[in-house]
């Protein structure tokens, strides 16, 4: 290498720095993350390039949506470079006495940069950060849903508690029950017959006229049984109702995150394979890829295990020998999302065949207490990959050939 251009990413600037092949500073200085600064940057780069006959090595630190900006740019004028995951930049420019400043940090990255052999980082393809943009916006609906539920059932458990006995509290219909009688005095306000007709007509699904008479009856009896702490005039029962319709239109948003997902990866060969798997649906299959992104840029399997923080830590001194555990450095958002999806694959063990089901069952009569379900994981992961990568969708006859 000939120049190296090291940058400490913060929010809207950067310090910059350029080391020469004889590893002196040849520039220090800061840039904004604006056009005029990044045209300057682009014509810096151009006379670095032309000067060496060959394009500088370009490196910096990830610091969420700080660093995206310079990304994009590098990307937009074609230039390869080092973005590199905060834990290993700190490990690889630690220093027995180390001033942390912008300046000495530029300097550090650019000074390792000559010792350490870094890869240049993959740059994915459009649609795979548009999955991850709606995989994560996803997970956000799923949060505030969670958060919303919780405070809901604050209240109802004061307004009018029998709801959350007599219903399941994450189904359409117990919503539409809460924005429609919140308090026992307004269903006693009615008769069977018009809580009845409300039921049927304010639920989406088709509710039968049979079922919905039997949910009246239900309401009708808890009504008369309930002892409320508040009032049907208090303005907590306006509040609950608002969560309700609140939680409602989420879960609708939710529904039209996973078709806009789906539509866009029907072709895909990774949502063939992944939806070819027994116990795997849309909505898994879309947010395995959303969060994995190009599973073609890991060499091995053992490099998407780490990428998903489900390697093995190990820690020993003297004596003492710590159990093995999961590194949890990874994406929590996956590890989270295949954890659920086994559990799912044995919910399921009695409609379909599924190796990885065996494996469960293999590893729970064993005596060394190994983590069933981590182990259940990796072994998907080291599937997907040879599957994806080969373009096989899954059999389960054939399982023991790639497992």
């Amino acid at each position: 290498m000939k120049h190296v251009v090291a940058f400490d990413v913060s929010m809207g600037k950067s310090t910059m720095v350029i080391y020469n092949r004889h590893r002196q500073c040849e520039f220090e200085g800061e840039i904004l993350h604006n056009r005029p600064s990044f045209e300057q940057l682009h014509e810096t780069l151009e006379q670095l390039t032309k000067q060496d006959g060959q394009a500088p090595e370009i490196v910096f630190e990830a610091t969420g949506v700080y660093s995206k900006g310079l990304e994009k740019f590098l990307q937009d004028t074609h230039y390869p470079y080092c973005c590199l995951n905060p834990v290993q930049a700190k490990e690889e420019t630690k220093s027995m006495r180390r001033q942390k400043t912008d300046t000495a940090d530029a300097h550090k990255l650019a000074q390792t940069h000559f010792r350490n052999e870094r890869v240049h980082t993959y740059v994915e393809d459009d649609y795979y950060k548009q999955m991850r943009a709606w995989s994560r916006y996803y997970d956000e609906l799923d949060t505030e849903i969670n958060h919303l539920h919780n405070r809901m059932h604050a209240i109802l458990q004061q307004s009018f508690p029998e709801l959350e006995t007599l219903f399941s509290t994450r189904s359409a219909l117990f919503l539409n029950i809460v924005q429609l009688y919140p308090h026992p005095d307004e269903v006693l306000a009615h008769s069977k017959t018009i809580i009845r007709n409300r039921l049927k007509q304010n639920t989406r699904k088709n509710l039968s006229l049979k079922r919905a008479e039997e949910k009246a009856e239900c309401l009708l009896a808890a009504a008369k049984d309930s002892y409320p702490a508040l009032s049907n005039q208090d303005v907590r029962c306006d509040q609950v109702r608002d969560y309700a319709q609140r939680i409602a239109e989420l879960k609708e948003k939710k529904e039209q995150l996973i078709k806009q997902m789906v539509a866009l990866s029907e072709e895909k060969v990774e949502y063939q394979v992944l939806m070819s798997f027994p116990g795997i649906g849309e909505t898994t299959a879309v947010r395995i890829i959303g969060e994995l992104g190009d599973i073609r840029r890991f060499k091995t399997h053992k490099q998407l295990n780490a990428y998903v923080g489900i390697d093995v830590r190990v820690y020993q001194s003297g004596k003492y020998e710590m159990k093995d555990i999961i590194n949890r450095r990874g994406n929590r958002h996956l590890r989270k999302i295949l954890f659920f999806m086994v559990k799912t694959m044995i919910t399921l063990r009695q409609k379909t065949k599924n190796h990885f089901v065996e494996y469960y069952d293999k590893l729970k009569t064993q005596p060394q207490g190994k983590p069933h379900k981590v182990a259940c994981m990796n072994k998907f992961l080291k599937v997907a990959f040879h599957l994806i990568t080969h373009g096989i969708t899954y059999a389960y006859e054939a399982a023991t050939n790639y497992s």
